[in-house]
């Protein structure tokens, strides 16, 4: 499928139901969600900085494209880019980056209003004009953009806060809204009833299941740092067996 038809397919699969989009960190893991029969395939920013060695957040642009560009390549399924505040401080600096994760064969990717460096979420105004230059390049290519407000997800912000800001994210140009750190069903509901727009959730253990999410109307399932957390974590263990005991008990599976 080349990147046109991906492209198209991402659209069309925000258009009506309810679908998950897994996050690999790396070819192996996308080629194998890939043959699970998942219908689109997501990055990871903790699980790919995890793969270099790095914290989240410490991973640079030309690393993320290059990783981007492999991952399109490993599959036929549509990829959206977690392209985290995509490494710009302006509008302009913004629609660069989603230009050259256009290049990758990326089908979309996301934008975030938490700055790293500030420690802080970006104040509205602001936000929504990196949503705009962002809007604005990825529908030139054909992209599917999705904005993140972040505040749940660092503790910064109310629930009212976050759906002010999806909205007007969606009035930016944003085709799918996406507030990490929602967990409550009544909470969630109220953002798909509110956003304007589909909404994806990231799936947390304290969360509702997919079959429940489906039934409160929203449009998308990722699943973030999760996968990659739970493999480094099977591997620690099995290591720290090999270490500390000298068996093997973790190969028996």
């Amino acid at each position: 499928m080349d990147t046109s038809a991906r492209r198209d397919r991402f659209r069309e699969l925000h258009a009506a139901g309810t679908f998950v989009m897994p996050n690999p960190w790396d070819i192996g893991s996308a080629t194998m969600l890939a043959r699970l029969g998942f219908p689109a395939l997501a990055t990871t920013s903790g699980g790919h900085a995890a793969s270099l060695g790095k914290r989240d957040q410490e991973v640079t642009r030309d690393e993320l494209l290059v990783h981007a560009a492999a991952l399109a390549a490993a599959t036929d399924l549509p990829l959206n880019v977690d392209a985290e505040r995509c490494f710009a401080d302006t509008p302009a600096g913004v629609a660069e980056t989603v230009d050259l994760i256009a290049g990758t064969g990326a089908a979309g990717l996301s934008i975030e209003d938490y700055d790293p460096a500030a420690k802080r979420i970006e104040d509205a105004v602001v936000a929504v004009e990196r949503v705009a230059a962002a809007a604005e390049a990825a529908r030139a290519h054909g992209m599917v953009l999705t904005a993140r407000a972040e505040n749940l997800l660092y503790g910064l912000g109310e629930l009212d806060d976050t759906i002010t800001r999806l909205q007007a994210y969606r009035e930016a140009g944003a085709d799918v809204l996406y507030a990490p750190g929602l967990t409550e069903p009544a909470d969630i509901a109220r953002v798909v009833a509110e956003a304007g727009g589909p909404v994806n959730v990231l799936a947390r253990p304290n969360g509702p299941p997919v079959p429940a999410l489906a039934e409160l109307g929203v449009r998308r399932v990722s699943t973030g740092g999760a996968l990659a957390r739970a493999a480094y974590k099977a591997l620690q263990a099995a290591a720290r067996e090999l270490l500390d005991e000298g068996t093997s008990t973790y190969a028996a599976g």
